[in-house]
C-alpha cells in the first residue's frame, strides 16, 4: 500500500472535505483517507496506482497538490468511527439551522436566515456523504445533484428577499437575538471542528489559524458584527449586507456540489 500528502488550498470546511470524500470514493485505488483541515492537508492511502485519484483531485478545482508519496505499512484509518463523528456534526448543524432560520425570521434577521441556510448546506454534505455509502455512482450522483438544485434555489429567494427589504421600508431587525444565536452557532461551529479532528485519531489543538480560516466561523463572526453596526447605526443595512455574502457561499457551495454530481 501507498500514502500520498495532497495540499488543497481551498479546502477551508468541513463541507470541501466532504466533497473530496465524495470525489475519491469511487476511484478503486483508494483504501482510505485522512485530512487535516488547519494544514489544508490530505492524505490517501492507496494501491500503487495515483494517476485516477490525482485525476479526480485536480477535477475539483480546489487548488490540489501532491506533496509525496511512497510505500507505507501505516494502518489505513478506520470509516465507522469517522462515520459516527460525521453523524454528530450533521445533527449540530441541522439543529442550529432550525435555530437560526426560526430566530431569524422572528428577528427580522438575513443575517441569521443566510447563516442558517450556511448550516443547512454543510448539513447537507455530511448527509451526502453518509448516504452515498454503498449506493450506485448514479444513486449518489442524483442525491447530490438535487441537493445543489435545492440549495441554490434557497440563496436565490434569499437574495431576493434582500433586495426586497434593501429597497422597501423594513423595520430594524433586533441586534441582541443576532449577536446571542450567532455566538452559541460559533460555538457550535467550533465544536464540529473539534469533532471532525477527532475522527482522525489525532489531538486536537484547535489553532487559531484553523478557526478564523473556517469559513463557517467567519460568517458567525459577520453577522455578530453586523448586530453591533445595526445598534450603532441604528440601519438595517449592515444585516442586509451580511446576508447577502453569505448567500454568495452557499450559492457557491451549491455550485460545487452540481459540478461534483455532472
Amino acid at each position: 500500500m501507498h500514502k500520498s500528502c495532497f495540499h488543497i488550498p481551498q479546502m477551508d470546511c468541513a463541507a470541501e472535505e466532504n466533497l473530496v470524500r465524495m470525489k475519491l470514493e469511487p476511484v478503486e485505488a483508494v483504501q482510505g483517507l485522512e485530512f487535516d483541515l488547519s494544514k489544508r492537508l490530505l492524505t490517501v492511502f492507496h494501491e500503487a496506482y495515483l494517476d485516477g485519484i490525482e485525476a479526480a483531485l485536480y477535477s475539483l478545482n480546489l487548488g490540489a497538490q501532491l506533496l509525496e508519496s511512497a510505500p507505507t505499512q501505516e494502518t489505513v484509518p478506520t470509516q465507522a468511527r469517522q462515520r459516527k463523528l460525521l453523524w454528530i456534526v450533521l445533527v449540530i448543524n441541522a439543529a442550529f439551522f432550525a435555530i437560526e432560520m426560526t430566530t431569524g425570521l422572528i428577528s427580522r434577521s438575513m443575517g441569521l436566515v443566510a447563516d442558517s441556510l450556511d448550516m443547512l448546506a454543510d448539513a447537507l454534505v455530511y448527509a451526502l456523504s453518509l448516504l452515498a455509502v454503498g449506493a450506485s455512482v448514479v444513486r449518489k450522483k442524483q442525491v447530490a445533484r438535487w441537493s445543489g438544485y435545492f440549495q441554490l434555489s434557497l440563496a436565490i429567494l434569499g437574495f431576493v428577499e434582500v433586495l426586497r427589504r434593501f429597497l422597501g421600508f423594513e423595520s430594524l431587525p433586533d441586534f441582541r437575538v443576532m449577536i446571542v444565536v450567532a455566538a452559541l452557532a460559533l460555538i457550535a461551529n467550533t465544536v464540529c471542528l473539534y469533532v471532525l479532528q477527532r475522527s482522525h485519531d489525532r489531538e486536537a489543538h484547535m489553532q487559531a489559524s484553523m478557526i478564523f480560516t473556517s469559513n463557517d466561523i467567519i460568517i458567525n463572526l459577520g453577522v455578530i458584527i453586523a448586530g453591533l453596526l445595526v445598534n450603532w447605526l441604528d440601519s438595517g443595512t449592515p444585516d442586509l449586507i451580511v446576508g447577502a455574502l453569505v448567500f454568495v457561499v452557499v450559492i457557491r457551495g451549491a455550485m460545487r456540489i452540481l459540478k461534483l454530481a455532472n
